[in-house]
């Protein structure tokens, strides 16, 4: 099923998510419900609370960003090898950050049209469990590491917009009021306030 995204400023976006407590039907259906979404609205990472399900759960499509960049993008964004991932984050956790950061440009399909340079660690290590509930830690490094630090921070409360020094924000002030309002086209299903 294709759901509604939610826009910035719903509350819910802001708030930290709750763990999931089991396997269920339930979670599964959000789970297929959450790729389908994602898809339809061309992104590479969707988080339950941005579709209204404040859970630590969350989903990440690389690949598809690796398929569709030029060579010399593959270089600067993948390390040899790297044809990036497609999986679902379960109670994940971050239990590594490299000291080693990037400045790239970021979205988000809660705040559509615009994007801004955030800084980010180039690798991190995560803890999670797959959509079949198996556990996992592994390494992550470039684009993939970003895409999953953006939506690692959603079920923490985080947006990117508040990594923005406050100057960043300010210069958005008009842009982020007019999706609070709903007076912007998108060519997907949103929820706005």
């Amino acid at each position: 099923m294709n759901l509604s995204i939610l826009a910035y400023g719903n509350r819910i976006l802001k708030q930290k998510c709750s763990k999931i407590s089991g396997n269920t039907p339930e979670i599964q259906k959000l789970v297929a419900d959450m790729w389908n979404t994602m898809e339809n609205a061309n992104g590479c990472g969707l988080s339950s609370s941005q579709i209204g399900k404040p859970l630590q759960l969350f989903v990440v499509d690389s690949e598809i960003t690796y398929k569709n960049m030029d060579s010399e993008d593959k270089i600067l964004y993948f390390k040899k090898n790297d044809k990036g991932i497609k999986e679902t984050f379960i109670n994940a956790k971050i239990i590594h950050s490299s000291e080693e950061t990037w400045e790239d440009y970021e979205g988000c399909l809660s705040i559509p049209g615009l994007s801004q340079k955030i800084k980010r660690p180039w690798e991190i290590t995560i803890e999670y469990m797959d959509q079949h509930f198996t556990k996992h830690t592994r390494a992550f490094t470039g684009l993939t590491a970003r895409i999953i630090q953006h939506e690692y921070d959603h079920t923490l409360g985080i947006l990117y917009t508040d990594r923005l020094t406050p100057l960043s924000k300010k210069l958005m002030e008009s842009k982020l009021k007019k999706i609070i309002n709903g007076s912007i086209e998108v060519g997907y299903p949103m929820k706005f306030l």
